[in-house]
């Protein structure tokens, strides 16, 4: 077993070296403020926290810095390349003082690919950083002090993401060219031949799907999006190939293209705790607004007498409307529509009524919240993957009367900064 003490020295040697490799901006931003910093300037910060992106935040005679890669508790030198109007943004020029956290990242890639943010950091405190961000931006945006529930761990921390779309771009000439994803704080391509965070399914189909693009890349005329779905059938490149997964009991059909959750190993415990929120004394009735494929209204549909669910995408509705006849599940109906429009023509009674929302990463629009607040129901349960937004609409319902029983983060993509956050609010 690694000592600590040898364990911190490898790690910051190793993400040192590929830091500084890295972080060459040659030129200053446009309009780049020449104060408090000047460009490139260095500095010694200690950091004193994490950031909702991930990026390490410290204070420089009471000036907040934002340092990416570095970690609470650290000592680090920090190389100025933008300066807004109340924070600098800095790159990690070098670690001095390692946190007793720091470990090794698993892919030699990290720090430049810009899909993950947190390998280098102890998979106990990703999960407690995680819970503490959502505490804060309940209290900042909600202005709320609530309890949150320690993080529910994903059962696999690598290996776990059951879907990946590595993008190129056609060559001039013969020069080689990256396949992979977009360089961390940049548009640019960081070839990526392994991704440690995927499946070993969707490696190994990568790797066949790169071989592929290379002798192949003069028919082409651009360049393109992969996709990569493990899924029940095996690992689908066919965005319109139709596809199969199972969550707990129930099997899924949908495109491949179409959106839904990319690690199948937390899922089954994300869909359980929602549908046993839901329940509540003397609540017969389930809507499920942006249902999508009809995962949490038909895996809910037993604890209720009568489910609704609905959604702006027709082929969702169709596939939630087949998986409901797969599952043999007869006490939904799905729809097509605004989630904002179905509320109005609700036969339950809204002290009767729960209400699932999941709705996209920039949260519920207005006109939504209004139909909402105006039918009223019961109880909510909001499914959120980004609690900023959440936290901003969770204003809303406190100030419709709404109070917060449980607030429940999920790590669904491990080494990230992503959180997966369920609130349930009572009326």
């Amino acid at each position: 077993m690694v000592g600590k003490s040898s364990l911190r020295k490898a790690s910051t040697f190793s993400f040192l070296s590929l830091s500084l490799s890295i972080f060459n901006r040659v030129k200053p931003p446009r309009n780049f403020k020449p104060k408090p910093f000047a460009y490139h300037e260095e500095v010694m910060v200690e950091i004193e926290s994490l950031n909702n992106q991930g990026a390490g935040v410290g204070r420089l005679n009471g000036w907040v810095i934002m340092v990416p890669f570095a970690l609470p508790g650290e000592t680090v030198k920090a190389r100025i390349w933008r300066n807004m109007s109340n924070y600098s943004e800095a790159d990690l020029a070098a670690v001095i003082h390692p946190s007793v956290h720091r470990v090794k990242p698993s892919c030699p890639l990290f720090g430049v690919c810009g899909g993950c943010q947190y390998q280098h950091f102890e998979y106990s405190l990703q999960l407690a950083w995680k819970q503490r961000q959502v505490a804060e931006l309940l209290e900042r945006l909600a202005v709320v002090d609530v309890q949150v529930s320690p993080t529910i761990p994903s059962p696999r921390q690598y290996g776990y993401r059951a879907k990946i779309t590595p993008h190129f771009q056609k060559p001039r000439g013969d020069t080689g060219f990256a396949i992979g994803f977009q360089c961390h704080g940049s548009r640019k391509l960081v070839d990526v031949p392994h991704c440690p965070i995927a499946t070993d399914g969707i490696n190994a189909a990568l790797t066949e799907k790169r071989d592929q693009i290379r002798s192949g890349i003069l028919k082409y005329r651009r360049g393109a999006t992969l996709l990569l779905r493990e899924v029940i059938e095996g690992v689908i490149s066919n965005a319109k190939t139709v596809v199969s997964q199972q969550v707990g009991d129930l099997v899924f059909q949908f495109r491949a293209g179409e959106f839904f959750q990319n690690n199948p190993f937390l899922l089954p415990k994300l869909v359980s705790h929602v549908t046993e929120q839901a329940q509540g004394q003397d609540i017969r009735y389930l809507v499920d607004a942006y249902c999508g494929v009809g995962v949490f209204c038909l895996s809910a549909a037993s604890r209720f007498e009568h489910s609704v669910g609905i959604e702006i995408s027709a082929e969702a509705i169709k596939w939630a409307n087949a998986n409901a006849l797969l599952n043999k599940v007869d006490t939904c109906e799905f729809y097509v529509g605004t989630a904002g429009n179905v509320f109005g023509k609700l036969k339950f009674a809204a002290e009767e009524t729960v209400v699932i929302i999941d709705p996209p990463r920039q949260g519920c629009d207005s006109g939504f919240l209004e139909n909402l607040f105006a039918f009223g129901p019961k109880k909510v349960v909001y499914v959120a993957c980004d609690p900023s937004t959440q936290a901003r609409d969770i204003k809303a319902f406190l100030s419709k009367g709404y109070q917060i029983s449980c607030a429940q983060p999920f790590d669904m993509f491990p080494q990230t900064r992503h959180i997966e956050n369920v609130v349930t609010l009572v009326r």
